[in-house]
C-alpha cells in the first residue's frame, strides 16, 4: 500500500461527491488499492431533508473492517450536522472508502469536499 509524501506532491484535485444516504452502507468516497494517491476529506455535512429526526453511521473501511467516526448520531429534522471538518479532517489511503449508514431511508443527505493527491 503506497503511501504518497504529501510534501512533495505533484498534483492536488480539489472534489466534491453528494450521496441520499440509505439505510445500507455505501461508499461516499474510494481510494482505490494501487491508486498511487492519498485522499484527504476535508469536510462531510449530514443535512436531514425530513420533519423527523434521523440518525447517521460515518465510518472508513480498511481491510474489511469498519471504523466509526460517527455512531447513530441523531440528526434533527430540518438541520445538518457536520461528521468532518477542516482543519482536523482525515487521510484515505489506498483500499480504504468513506462509508454511510442512515438509520431512516430517503431522509439524509451528505456532501462531501476532499482532495486526491499524488
Amino acid at each position: 500500500m503506497a503511501n504518497p509524501n504529501i510534501v512533495n506532491v505533484t498534483s492536488i484535485y480539489g472534489k466534491t461527491s453528494v450521496q441520499a444516504v440509505g439505510t445500507s452502507a455505501a461508499d461516499i468516497v474510494t481510494n482505490s488499492a494501487s491508486s498511487g494517491y492519498v485522499v484527504k476529506i476535508n469536510n462531510l455535512n449530514i443535512s436531514n431533508i425530513t420533519g423527523s429526526a434521523a440518525n447517521i453511521i460515518v465510518s472508513v473501511f480498511r481491510s474489511s473492517v469498519e471504523y466509526k467516526i460517527v455512531h447513530n448520531v441523531s440528526v434533527p429534522a430540518n438541520a445538518a450536522f457536520t461528521a468532518i471538518d477542516k482543519p482536523t479532517g482525515i487521510y484515505l489511503e489506498e483500499g480504504d472508502s468513506l462509508r454511510l449508514t442512515a438509520g431512516t431511508g430517503s431522509a439524509l443527505h451528505a456532501v462531501c469536499s476532499y482532495e486526491i493527491i499524488s
